[in-house]
């Protein structure tokens, strides 16, 4: 008898992954093949939804470097939309050390709960290594779903290999494929 297909939602902590992409010297997300990566990450299963997560940039009319960072955003959500991953978005709160990202692990971890709750998958591959998302996914393992982490080889999160099960850490080898 066949093995069932499982029911895949991918979650992208984008801000978290924009920066270990960095970190392998991926300069542009508009590089990398997200839909060949969520084909891979997904196999044989049923993707449900693959959502990006990220805070949103504000622009200032006075501010040059905002309007461009605003307008690289915007290509990446056209690029992100292209190639089937629905965007969620947070916001960017600016504070005296610097800017901050807010909302964006919050959203992550409501459709989670969500999810598991409404039954909507049965798996959830969490592309991010913020530990802040750890209570859901105990509650979504609780409930019955698989969490899969998949983090990065050169800045793994030890606490969310112990807790979301498989974790798969990935090399520049293994993203490779995915950079055109």
């Amino acid at each position: 008898m066949a093995k069932k297909k499982l029911r895949v939602f991918i979650a992208f902590d984008g801000s978290n992954f924009y920066h270990r992409l960095k970190e392998l010297k991926v300069k542009n997300q508009l590089e990398f093949n997200f839909a060949g990566f969520t084909k891979f990450l997904v196999g044989k299963d049923k993707l449900i939804t693959a959502r990006y997560y990220v805070g949103v940039i504000r622009t200032k009319k006075s501010n040059s470097k905002s309007q461009e960072l605003f307008r690289n955003q915007i290509k990446l959500f056209g690029y992100l939309t292209r190639q089937n991953i629905k965007i969620d978005r947070g916001y960017i709160l600016k504070t005296d050390g610097g800017y901050h990202e807010k909302g964006v692990d919050v959203k992550i971890a409501i459709d989670i709960l969500i999810g598991a709750y409404e039954n909507l998958y049965d798996k959830v591959i969490l592309v991010s290594s913020d530990t802040d998302l750890l209570p859901a996914i105990n509650k979504a393992v609780e409930l019955g779903k698989t969490v899969q982490y998949i983090g990065f080889s050169h800045h793994p999160s030890l606490a969310l290999v112990k807790h979301a099960k498989p974790a798969k850490l990935l090399t520049k080898d293994d993203l490779l494929p995915f950079i055109n």
